[in-house]
């Protein structure tokens, strides 16, 4: 089951985030500032929305984000699919394939006329999950500034 975080459930929502850092090696985990950021997301989700994914038993297993931004090259908003994780446990189950589909399918509820996402060039599992799917690979860098 897939659910979209809110107030209600954010604290179900954090160890799964700390658990995505640490794969990532974030060196300052910051399980406050974590609250605060992932807390602005409304349930109407037009800036974006943290999702949640649920085992049979009820327990958080997952989790993706998804966040709005515009490309000039198509000119169009567009979907971000910022962070996919499940939890070692559940890996294989299909899960991660059931989060991506859900993240396209809320983009494109709000007017987004793609959804696109990054990985580490050294996650062969994850990339094994997107080229199953389908999802084009792109040859372009990413650069970054600052923090």
């Amino acid at each position: 089951m897939i659910e979209a975080v809110s107030i209600k459930n954010i604290e179900e929502a954090l160890p799964l985030i700390r658990k995505y850092q640490e794969f990532y090696k974030v060196q300052e985990i910051d399980d406050e500032k974590n609250r605060e950021f992932f807390s602005q997301f409304s349930e109407n989700g037009n800036n974006g929305s943290l999702f949640l994914f649920r085992s049979s038993s009820g327990d958080a297993v997952a989790f993706a984000t998804v966040y709005f931004t515009y490309v000039s090259s198509i000119p169009a908003r567009v979907g971000v699919m910022s962070d996919l994780y499940t939890l070692p446990a559940h890996r294989g189950k299909g899960i991660g394939k059931c989060l991506i589909n859900h993240c396209l399918e809320f983009a494109l509820e709000h007017g987004a006329a793609r959804l696109q996402w990054l990985t580490a060039q050294d996650n062969h599992s994850a990339q094994k999950l997107y080229d199953s799917l389908g999802a084009k690979k792109s040859a372009w860098y990413v650069y970054t500034c600052g923090a």
